[in-house]
């Protein structure tokens, strides 16, 4: 089940780092505004108050954009706001638990770094989606093991959507497609624009690349 997932596309990932509470929203919907077609909502510092502030505020954008949003880790919080799905790290809530959860109609997308093991796992797990990096050195995640392109291809046969991320910019991403992956996990590359015109100029971009170069081998139907 692709759940919308097969066209692929550009899938930015928030940084409270990056985007203060003052900044998220603006940021996100110019964002939206250029085309991206996935977001997930990630944020390990803001308080429980915040964190439902901020993703209640960011479903509704993203209903408007007919985008799809994820929260990270946070199943209940997930739940609590009627939210997509989740992304799932290795050491995060088991992939069958949040399954059991939130039911087979929530995507469920989880980290499987460089392993092709993980993501065996993770398909026999139920995942809608598997991700892998960081292809390139990320200043999101600088401590993450580098993961080599050629896993991309390795996974094809899994049968499910290719998220790449880590260091992911506009100069590196047509390398990365041709790789196989569906969709660009982008966080500094977007969201480090100076302004919401840039940012939105930036996801413009991005989505150019899946519609000017030529497909990545795919594997859905």
């Amino acid at each position: 089940m692709s759940k919308g997932l097969s066209q692929g596309g550009l899938y930015g990932i928030t940084d409270s780092t990056l985007l203060p509470d003052t900044r998220l929203l603006e940021a996100v919907e110019a964002a939206l505004r250029g085309g991206m077609r996935l977001l997930q909502y990630r944020d390990k510092s803001a308080n429980a108050t915040l964190r439902l502030k901020q993703a209640q505020a960011l479903l509704s954008l993203c209903r408007d954009y007919h985008c799809q949003l994820l929260i990270n880790d946070d199943v209940s919080l997930c739940q609590r706001i009627g939210a997509d799905g989740v992304h799932l790290g290795q050491q995060d809530t088991k992939l069958t638990e949040a399954r059991s959860l939130l039911g087979q109609q929530a995507i469920i997308g989880i980290t499987c770094h460089a392993s092709l093991e993980l993501a065996q796992q993770a398909l026999a797990d139920g995942a809608d989606y598997l991700a892998f990096g960081a292809f390139f050195p990320s200043s999101t995640k600088p401590l993450a093991s580098p993961a080599p392109l050629s896993i991309l291809q390795q996974a094809q046969p899994l049968g499910l959507p290719l998220v790449a991320i880590g260091g992911i910019t506009l100069e590196r991403a047509p390398t990365v497609l041709q790789a196989g992956a569906q969709w660009l996990a982008v966080v500094g590359d977007l969201f480090s624009a100076p302004s919401a015109a840039l940012i939105q100029a930036r996801a413009q971009a991005y989505q150019h690349l899946f519609s000017a170069a030529p497909a990545a081998p795919s594997v859905l139907p």
